[in-house]
């Protein structure tokens, strides 16, 4: 049986030099991180996730799953945040770090293509949680943590899964620009600073590329999830993601201290995974995950 295999450290978190300006921030994130992994709210999902790492895919058969829930991945003093909607069952819930492991062709290695395009990734492919990947000036997060069954997360879980994201922002000091991986995780964002007190009126219009200037200082821009079934389709195209962060790169300005060092992962990691719509419907765009 092949053992998943831990992030360097042994503990999720990749090697820094010492006394850096982010430790703290990387401290705050470890410990979100540890929350997340031992979150046991929504019962379905708890269930659904261990029965996924118990009966596994048969091209999966030999591996060891994650099977608990999936923290957020990426730079400590990223400026850009993105937000995917959930795990996929034989993806992140598979490997244990978000947009990972959904193999060539998948929603995981298309939007690494494009991070990497436009300078926010060292590689253009998530294949497993050892594969080299650093993201530079970019934290990726989701607004549900367990792979739901169907992917489809009900509202309540969505609504308890939102202290995670909170906490994770919250760790997060320099994030600027916000890019929301579909219409629940557009929604759910909305709905997380509604919960600071932030309430914006007329509530902004979900849209791919459609940039949105909110009163906290950050920038929010729609994206298509890029799913198989959008990108097979052509739903979603890369010329299209291209568009999304240059808009986001135009909304950063200058690149600041971040950098390919300092990442943060997947919490007690083990192994190698992952996953909308347009968001014209909420019922389409729940098929997806992240």
């Amino acid at each position: 049986m092949v053992r998943p295999r831990s992030a360097p450290g042994g503990d999720g978190l990749q090697a820094v030099p010492e006394a850096r300006d982010g430790d703290l921030t990387r401290i705050a994130l470890r410990v979100v991180g540890e929350a997340i992994v031992s979150c046991d709210r929504c019962a379905r999902l708890r269930t659904y996730c261990a029965e996924i790492a118990r009966v596994k895919r048969r091209a999966f058969r030999d591996e060891i799953y994650w099977g608990k829930p999936v923290p957020g991945f990426g730079d400590p003093q990223a400026r850009l945040l993105l937000i995917g909607l959930a795990p996929a069952a034989h993806g992140a819930n598979r490997t244990g770090r978000v947009f990972t492991g959904d193999g060539p062709g998948g929603s995981g290695d298309f939007l690494m293509a494009a991070l990497h395009r436009a300078g926010f990734a060292n590689i253009p492919t998530a294949r497993h949680p050892n594969d080299g990947l650093r993201l530079a000036d970019a934290f990726i997060a989701a607004a549900v943590r367990c792979a739901p069954p169907a992917n489809k997360p009900t509202p309540e879980e969505i609504a308890n899964c939102l202290p995670h994201l909170d906490a994770e922002m919250a760790a997060l000091p320099n994030v600027r620009v916000v890019v929301a991986l579909g219409r629940i995780s557009f929604d759910a964002y909305l709905q997380l600073i509604r919960r600071r007190g932030i309430v914006v009126k007329p509530k902004p219009a979900f849209g791919h590329a459609v940039t949105h200037a909110l009163p906290n200082g950050q920038t929010l821009i729609g994206c298509y999830h890029p799913s198989r079934q959008n990108t097979n389709t052509g739903r979603l195209t890369a010329p299209m993601m291209n568009a999304v962060f240059a808009r986001a790169r135009r909304a950063l300005g200058p690149v600041g201290q971040a950098g390919l060092v300092g990442q943060v992962g997947q919490v007690g990691s083990r192994r190698s995974g992952r996953s909308g719509r347009s968001g014209r419907s909420r019922r389409s765009q729940r098929t997806q995950s992240s």
